[in-house]
């Protein structure tokens, strides 16, 4: 048996120059990283002896024997480009709820390639990973997705992404220092609204009016090079990224209606009254989880106003999706 374990993501800025309607033109670069919370999948080959010839679990258990039966579209989408000659069972788990605005639909995209390229024995490395996952998920899934969660999904880090025409993409590890590092991970407070949302029908909404925001993506590839700014140079304060955080997401709220609700507007209000400098909703908006930097001195007031919700701590996840086989896995949900 073989397993997968692919990272979540943050991302912090630049979100939307990702979209191929955008960089195609204009170049885009984000910033942001992978988490260590992740998609898990495993695989196995399936013995003969079963009425069906492949059993696809997640959140309901599919009995298939041919591939254009599989109703999840990632897998039906994987396996009919890297088509199995056994019976299959896949098995998939999570650490955190789907739809929520960090990149899970990619980690499960990249994970099941990752999966199924080692377990025929014909492993891919990271930018093949990414480069697959971003063709299945646009030409085949025809999902309106950016291309920035499946490079995080891969490569795993602290990374910023650039993308050019002919989807040429540039993964530049960020060199901070390890205590400043630290210290902004500190002030990074990440918590679930409770909405689930469709990402792909947000983002087609965004990618829609993409040619009457162009002021607001430039700005928001701006902040990419800013924030970098700020992260590398011990002189600046980190309270910088708060407030650049704070624009951000005012800036995001206008590239289409469905980015933002009125309880999600209120979220944010309550964040900032409590005393956290700067946030966003994460992914293509709409729900999921929120990202708020919040110093030290206001973190209990913040975790207070949202007794209700759910924190989560994380770190960076340095690997990327990587595949183990046998027994060697550990801390996989069953």
């Amino acid at each position: 048996m073989f397993f997968s374990r692919t990272p979540f993501r943050i991302s912090l800025f630049g979100g939307g120059s990702d979209y191929p309607a955008w960089y195609e033109e204009n170049g885009g670069r984000v910033l942001g990283m992978a988490i260590d919370k992740y998609c898990y999948i495993s695989i196995r080959e399936l013995p003969p002896f079963f009425e069906f010839r492949h059993r696809i679990v997640h959140s309901k258990i599919e009995l298939v024997n041919a591939l254009d039966e599989i109703q999840h579209p990632a897998v039906r989408a994987v396996l009919e480009h890297f088509p199995p000659e056994m019976g299959l069972q896949i098995h998939h788990d999570g650490d955190l709820p789907a739809r929520s605005g960090l990149g899970s639909s990619s980690s499960f995209v990249v994970g099941l390639i990752n999966l199924v390229s080692n377990f025929y024995g014909t492993p891919r490395s990271k930018p093949d990973l990414a480069r697959n996952a971003i063709h299945l998920e646009r030409d085949v899934m025809r999902e309106h997705v950016g291309s920035q969660d499946q490079v995080w999904a891969a490569f795993g880090g602290f990374n910023r992404l650039e993308f050019a025409s002919g989807d040429e993409i540039s993964v530049q590890p960020m060199n901070i220092d390890a205590g400043r590092r630290e210290e902004l991970l500190g002030n990074l407070m990440l918590f679930f609204s409770g909405y689930y949302r469709f990402a792909s029908e947000v983002a087609e909404k965004k990618i829609a009016n993409l040619s009457m925001r162009h002021a607001q993506i430039e700005r928001m590839m701006e902040m990419v090079d800013e924030a970098e700014q700020v992260m590398v140079s011990p002189s600046r304060p980190l309270s910088e990224i708060g407030h650049l955080l704070h624009d951000s997401w005012r800036l995001k709220r206008e590239l289409a209606d469905e980015v933002s609700t009125p309880a999600l507007d209120q979220f944010m209000e309550a964040a900032r009254d409590a005393g956290a400098l700067g946030g966003k909703v994460l992914g293509a908006g709409g729900g999921g989880f929120m990202l708020f930097y919040v110093e030290p001195e206001h973190r209990d007031s913040v975790r207070k106003r949202f007794d209700k919700l759910i924190e989560v701590d994380f770190d960076i996840d340095e690997q990327g999706s990587t595949v183990f086989s046998g027994s060697s896995v550990s801390g996989v949900a069953n």
